[in-house]
């Protein structure tokens, strides 16, 4: 599959050193390495290619913690874009 977002992935594989298997990651894995590990130009791309509301809701369901109290977001990550996405989108 060759969307925007498997090329975006594929121009960025150090935020995804795990695999080579770019076509077959998912939006809430790419999402969550790119908040994580990318820098504000990579964010701000990703957001290009999914839109506010849709990095938001993958953002949201994604780093609520797991019925083993388990999520993959940094803390500082999460508590910067809990409130940067609670300023630019409202909860539905």
């Amino acid at each position: 599959m060759n969307t925007p977002l498997s090329q975006f992935i594929k121009q960025r594989p150090h935020l995804i050193w795990y695999t080579k298997n770019y076509d077959g990651l998912d939006a809430e894995s790419i999402v969550e390495a790119t908040l994580n590990y990318g820098d504000w130009d990579d964010v701000q791309e990703l957001i290009k290619i999914l839109g506010m509301k849709k990095t938001a809701q993958i953002f949201r369901e994604k780093s609520k913690p797991d019925k083993f109290g388990r999520q993959n977001y940094d803390s500082r990550v999460k508590n910067y874009f809990q409130l940067y996405f609670g300023k630019y989108v409202k909860h539905a």
